[in-house]
């Protein structure tokens, strides 16, 4: 190894956990968002309302949701350093950049959008009130089924982390042995979310008990969980790296055997 060459890793260590607690950043400010701000899961607009009582709801509501999309577009690109240091780890379980670590790379890259995205259509929906209730309507669809429907692709995200942890042969585990069955659970309370598209009333309509209400009691405790599991694996690599470099200083400074005195 070079010297000089590379971040000091102290500073890298302290960057890495950083990275870790974004998630936090963004479970703290979503919860905040949607639930007080914009007041947007208390209850949610019914997919069987008619045109008039949707634009009711939102214009009740528009400051907040147009302040939540502001608030989200500020926080979700934050989920980028949550999913980068995830794959990190995943790699590390891997050996190198592999299968496991690039798949759950790229499915984790669309949370952010699979935000923005969709609220974008919502704060469009409210942006003028002049439009017509029949017009809104169809921009509020569109962010439900947009928001909720895509869930799926966060379910194989979750999936592919509970995997790596599974797969791990380390002598030493990257992952506990409880989180990969835990991510399995955590992929499966997501995964009803795509059947949003098929009803209006009921336990799987976006405003239901499958698809939306059991994932956003889910998803703050799958981030708990990742937290606590992200530290303790930054740690051991923290210390994975000193005991390595450590060695290599030792061997700098042995004695060349084959030098006689």
């Amino acid at each position: 190894m070079q010297q000089g060459i590379g971040i000091d890793p102290k500073l890298k260590f302290k960057l890495y956990r950083l990275c870790v607690w974004s998630s936090v950043l963004i479970a703290i400010g979503n919860t905040g968002l949607y639930f007080f701000l914009a007041d947007l899961y208390a209850p949610p607009p019914s997919p069987a309302w008619g045109a008039e009582e949707t634009y009711a709801y939102l214009m009740e509501r528009r400051t907040g949701i147009l302040w939540l999309a502001i608030g989200m577009n500020l926080l979700a690109p934050f989920f980028y350093f949550f999913a980068v240091i995830t794959s990190m780890q995943i790699k590390r379980i891997e050996g190198h950049f592999g299968l496991l670590s690039f798949l759950q790379l790229t499915t984790a890259v669309v949370a952010p959008t699979g935000w923005c995205y969709p609220l974008a259509t919502l704060a469009n929906a409210v942006y003028r009130p002049d439009r017509d209730p029949a017009l809104i309507q169809l921009m509020n669809d569109q962010y439900w089924l947009t928001m909720v429907g895509v869930a799926f692709i966060f379910s194989l995200n979750i999936f592919i982390i509970g995997l790596a942890a599974l797969l791990d042969r380390r002598k030493n585990p990257v992952f506990p042995r409880w989180f990969a069955y835990s991510n399995f659970f955590f992929a499966l309370a997501f995964a009803p979310g795509v059947l949003i598209y098929a009803v209006q009333t009921g336990p799987m309509a976006w405003d239901g008990l499958f698809p939306l209400w059991i994932p956003s009691t889910v998803f703050p405790l799958w981030q708990i969980s990742m937290v606590v599991c992200l530290l303790r694996a930054v740690k051991s690599e923290e210390k994975e790296e000193m005991e390595a470099l450590a060695l290599q200083a030792q061997l700098r400074t042995a004695p060349d055997p084959s030098i006689r005195v």
